[in-house]
């Protein structure tokens, strides 16, 4: 009997082979220090264009968590650091907890709270103080509303956290910050939460422009580096970050932990002494980084663990304090239109005037945590944006093969 729905199905075998997602599944950082973003309504269809869907904000903005219900997005809210002595009390906690997360499920998918941003690495002691009791009193607000099995509490923390990240095996965490980590490491393995890491290989090469190889940064064809201790082999830094962080998890016990790059990014504007901060270094750093996790493989360490990424940033915001690059970390302009060529059309909004105190600085730099590697150089580009002849000779190069798979997908009946 012939399938009713059989050119359904195959409009859409030829359409998954033909255009296949360039990105499989992306995080994004959506900040709000502006006052010309475009309103949350209008953001919904550029995160979809980018193939993003987890979102992370660093407030529990309501006209952001109403604009994507329904939507399938996932969200990581945010708790500011200024709130952290407030949430130490209970009845704070669970006040937040129910009018930031609760009112907002299950239509817009909240899976995890991040409770501060950085906060080991400010030397504030009163604040690092607060962070654990703040954590367990949002948590155990999330299980007296019964909530805790499908929302996570957790918090990002800088790459400066580590004492050693070269070579990667020896990472390991600052002595003097083991007694904050460690038990918040034993909080978030008692809760099933990840671990976040905000990881910055551009500060590396800003740090050290003369020894850190801009293409081992950039994610470039490079000599790359070998660990001496393991003999794996890194072409580029971001991983040997990430690796290090394992290390120093498993160092400490932890060596099950799941580990989420909570912040990476590349500025494509910056001071004239903040060297690689341009278009065309933002638009390698990121566009091959959408391309690896495309491709959904792992570190040298972890070959087989789903690399779980959010890039820095969704929006250029032009309130942002510090340096230049501070205000040029976005994919996109304010205006909707991509702020470099990475193949996304974007889409035309109109600015907003609202100013919100959501957002963050990029991860700051600290003693220990920058990766040399060797100098060697390429200039070889993995450019995801193609011209319009590419794709076209690439789409038929496709449909030759996708020619052949649809016989094959007929005589099987799909």
């Amino acid at each position: 009997m012939e399938d009713p729905h059989f050119t359904t199905k195959l409009l859409l075998f030829i359409t998954w082979f033909l255009f296949p997602a360039m990105v499989a599944s992306v995080g994004i950082n959506y900040g709000q220090i502006a006052n010309n973003l475009p309103s949350p309504e209008r953001v919904v269809p550029l995160v979809k264009s980018i193939g993003a869907t987890r979102v992370k904000l660093y407030d529990a903005d309501p006209k952001v968590l109403k604009a994507f219900a329904n939507t399938g997005v996932e969200f990581i809210v945010g708790l500011g650091n200024e709130y952290l002595s407030k949430m130490t009390d209970p009845n704070n906690a669970q006040a937040w907890v129910k009018a930031n997360v609760q009112a907002y499920l299950p239509a817009t998918k909240i899976t995890s709270i991040a409770v501060g941003n950085e906060v080991l690495t400010f030397n504030d002691t009163s604040l690092s103080g607060c962070l654990l009791p703040a954590m367990q009193s949002v948590h155990n607000a999330l299980v007296k509303l019964k909530l805790d099995s499908q929302v996570t509490v957790t918090t990002a923390h800088s790459v400066a956290v580590l004492q050693n990240s070269y070579p990667p095996s020896s990472g390991a965490f600052r002595p003097d910050l083991k007694g904050c980590i460690s038990p918040i490491l034993d909080f978030l393995s008692k809760t099933c939460s990840p671990f976040l890491i905000n990881a910055y290989p551009f500060f590396a090469y800003k740090a050290n422009p003369k020894q850190v190889s801009l293409d081992f940064v950039l994610f470039q064809p490079n000599a790359g580096i070998t660990d001496p201790a393991n003999n794996l082999h890194y072409d580029n830094m971001l991983f040997a970050q990430i690796d290090a962080v394992y290390a120093a998890l498993n160092r400490l016990g932890y060596n099950k932990m799941p580990v989420q790059i909570s912040e990476t990014g590349w500025p494509s504007k910056g001071d004239d002494d903040e060297l690689g901060a341009s278009p065309e270094n933002a638009k390698k750093y990121n566009g091959n980084l959408l391309k690896i996790i495309s491709q959904k493989k792992g570190t040298p360490a972890r070959p087989n663990t789903d690399l779980n990424i959010f890039v820095f940033a969704m929006f250029n915001e032009n309130l942002k304090p510090g340096p230049t690059s501070e205000r040029n970390y976005g994919l996109f302009k304010p205006d909707g239109t991509p702020a470099y060529g990475l193949g996304f059309s974007g889409i035309g909004v109109s600015g907003g005037n609202s100013t919100s105190t959501g957002g963050n600085s990029p991860g700051t730099n600290g003693p220990g945590v920058y990766l040399s590697p060797p100098a060697n150089s390429s200039n070889g580009y993995m450019d995801i944006s193609l011209s319009p002849e590419k794709v076209i000779r690439s789409s038929w190069r496709r449909l030759g093969m996708g020619l052949m798979l649809i016989l094959m997908a007929m005589a099987f009946g799909i």
